[in-house]
């Protein structure tokens, strides 16, 4: 399933943390237990010893556990965890969403991280019964990524690396946006679903990346991340170019309505890398360097 395809983003992340400074959620780390609340509102309770036997049931999570150097740790993910190459080796414990939690439980783990949605609340409520402690995570900005990789640095022990890890992608976005801030930005749509059309909106990373990279994204004034839109609307918005995957640009060339749109007919059709941009983990920074090479071609070397 490509990135473009994938319409739960599996964007996520909201533990509390337990750190020097005074965390968002009120998390904290005394003498008998980590104890903050998760995206469900749900207090979260782990043993003062760090889980060694972790279960990340979404893409997101997985990828962050591996950075801070705690994927030796996971026993379990997701269908569609595969980043990085090594996460592949860990147990595919069958669908993020709805997760099987008999299967899951029988990885017997001490922590289990999901997808902060509805579907997967009952979910959560079963992995508590059962005496694992839970952390439902969501991610949507930018600002997001860096509080919950923090987070679960604090939750797995290694705050020092987790920030390691913020301190690198902020780095780079910050190259990016000083080499793209003084050019002319082009109008951006970026679909992510053309049946109906689900496109980026202004509370997604992704809008924050296009902005990043030095375009301009039309649907910037719809708060959802991914607001469904007609194309009616898209060719009033007439935007300069399209953003989309290799599989989502053959499906837009075969359908004739999107020859109502200037940037089809003109060939303003620019194709991301799903590899690295999509996803709201530590590819960030790539993701940004990667779309404003795209847009403003030698802009960056």
């Amino acid at each position: 399933m490509s990135v473009l395809r994938f319409r739960d983003t599996l964007a996520l992340i909201c533990i509390a943390a337990a750190a020097c400074n005074p965390p968002a959620h009120g998390a904290a780390r005394g003498r008998g237990a980590f104890i903050g609340v998760d995206d469900f509102g749900d207090t979260l309770r782990v043993p003062a010893s760090p889980p060694m036997r972790v279960v990340s049931l979404n893409p997101t999570t997985t990828e962050i556990v591996f950075a801070i150097g705690a994927g030796a740790r996971l026993v379990g993910r997701s269908h569609w965890d595969s980043w990085p190459d090594s996460a592949r080796m860990v147990p595919d414990l069958g669908p993020a969403v709805s997760p099987n939690v008999e299967t899951a439980l029988a990885a017997k783990p001490d922590l289990v991280l999901l997808y902060a949605s509805a579907d997967d609340q009952p979910a959560a409520a079963r992995f508590r019964e059962a005496g694992v402690p839970v952390a439902a995570m969501r991610i949507d900005r930018i600002e997001d990524f860096r509080r919950a990789t923090r987070e679960l640095g604090a939750l797995l022990g290694d705050s020092a690396r987790a920030a390691t890890v913020v301190d690198s992608v902020d780095a780079t976005l910050a190259r990016v946006r000083a080499a793209t801030q003084s050019l002319a930005r082009p109008s951006v749509f970026f679909p992510t679903w053309e049946n109906p059309i689900i496109a980026i909106g202004g509370g997604s990373f992704l809008n924050e990346l296009i902005d990043i990279a030095g375009g301009r994204n039309i649907y910037a004034d719809l708060a959802a991340p991914s607001p469904t839109v007609t194309l009616e609307d898209v060719v009033r918005r007439d935007p300069d170019v399209l953003l989309v995957s290799a599989e989502g640009r053959d499906h837009i060339l075969a359908d004739p309505l999107w020859r109502s749109l200037r940037a089809v007919r003109e060939r303003h059709i620019l194709v991301y890398d799903t590899t690295v941009v999509g996803r709201p983990s530590v590819t960030l920074g790539a993701a940004a360097a990667s779309l404003a090479r795209l847009l403003h071609p030698g802009v960056l070397r």
